[in-house]
């Protein structure tokens, strides 16, 4: 390797912050960001709060991460001065922050600390409400979908400063035979839907049994298996099936780790979410060869290839929902084409694989730190 590296062939040093302590989604995205990155060559860290899951996740992949207290008003201010030292004393080239508090903190920091980019990762589809963390605060927004893009924008951010940079799908591993049947006595000609989505309400588990009551009746193998937890909405759920008397149908699985295996034994993927920053389930359950069914809210229409990998509907329209359904419900042979496709898109493109994510994301970084250097 040539000694003489160009300004752009350099490692970049990044420090990644999130105030959040649970590992969801956003810390999914974090965790395998950092990997990636690093697997290009940058030397990646992280500051986060000494309570949060990620410090052990982190550590156990050998980062260096930094703890820093973000709660309340003193913390607050002996938090900028943290990450001021912090950023100053490794002489990062980019802050990447990921939620509103750690930016508060964090993007003070690295103003004080002349850190050269500082860049706001925005992954909720929820309103946004205080607009200081996106616009004074970091010089540049990412986000995990264009339908956030597009959010981030009509709140006043110049659409030179927002780029979207999709989160990565692990592929899952292979499934020689799927356990799911087996588990709930099913047969194999049963025709299973699947959802996959943390219990809350407004995935919409219940407009989703709601419009298949009528599907089960005419279809006497069709099973709609039910992966994910979350109180009060899986009480809910469950007592609107058994007030529906479709338990036999209806099968709840709560949470569980080996989505995969379930998905490689089902026939259909469907989410009814009302609210939804990008989508990546749709993602995973087509990589396990399943055509999908989505809302059209959020990003999720970024997810798949509408009409070739699945179908898009209209948020809250029972009657599009049920007729998507039906349509692969009685057609095998279009579900063995919409996987094939959804393989060539997702396998053969990588569209959603974390080295893209790596790609797209040192990209930006070099692209934003040359704009800001020639400011």
């Amino acid at each position: 390797m040539n000694k003489k590296k160009t300004a752009e062939q350099k490692p970049l040093k990044v420090l990644h912050s999130e105030a959040a302590v649970a590992f969801g989604g956003q810390e999914h995205r974090i965790f395998k960001e950092m990997i990636a990155m690093r697997e290009r060559g940058h030397h990646i860290e992280l500051a986060c709060r000494p309570e949060a899951q990620l410090v052990e996740r982190m550590r156990d992949q050998g980062f260096t991460v930094h703890t820093v207290p973000m709660g309340g008003v003193g913390n607050f201010i002996k938090g900028v001065f943290k990450f001021r030292e912090i950023l100053k004393q490794g002489q990062f080239d980019v802050l990447n922050t990921h939620s509103r508090k750690d930016t508060l903190i964090a993007a003070l920091g690295a103003h004080l600390a002349g850190t050269p980019l500082i860049v706001r990762t925005r992954h909720l589809a929820a309103p946004i409400g205080s607009l200081l963390s996106y616009t004074w605060l970091p010089h540049r927004v990412a986000t995990v979908s264009n339908h956030v893009k597009n959010m981030v924008h009509e709140k006043g951010v110049p659409g030179y400063k927002v780029k979207t940079i999709y989160s990565p799908v692990q592929k899952p591993d292979p499934v020689e035979h799927s356990s799911l049947r087996q588990e709930l006595g099913l047969p194999e000609t049963a025709i299973v839907v699947i959802c996959v989505a943390v219990m809350r309400q407004k995935k919409g588990h219940v407009f989703l049994i709601d419009t298949m009551l009528p599907l089960f009746e005419k279809y006497p193998d069709l099973h709609l298996v039910l992966v994910g937890a979350g109180s009060p909405t899986y009480e809910q759920v469950q007592a609107f099936v058994q007030k529906n008397r479709v338990e036999d149908r209806v099968h709840l699985m709560g949470y569980r780790k080996d989505v995969p295996n379930l998905l490689a034994g089902s026939d259909i993927f469907a989410l009814a979410t009302e609210q939804e920053a990008s989508g990546t389930v749709y993602v995973e359950a087509q990589m396990s060869g399943l055509p999908v069914i989505g809302t059209d809210v959020g990003g999720v229409s970024e997810m798949f290839k509408n009409g070739e990998t699945g179908f898009l509907v209209p948020s809250k329209d029972r009657a599009a929902l049920a007729e998507a359904l039906e349509r692969l419900i009685a057609d095998p042979a279009l579900r063995q084409k919409m996987s094939v496709a959804a393989h060539q898109w997702l396998y053969d493109e990588g569209v959603f694989s974390t080295e893209k994510l790596a790609i797209d994301t040192e990209a930006a970084y070099r692209e934003w730190l040359a704009e800001r250097a020639g400011k």
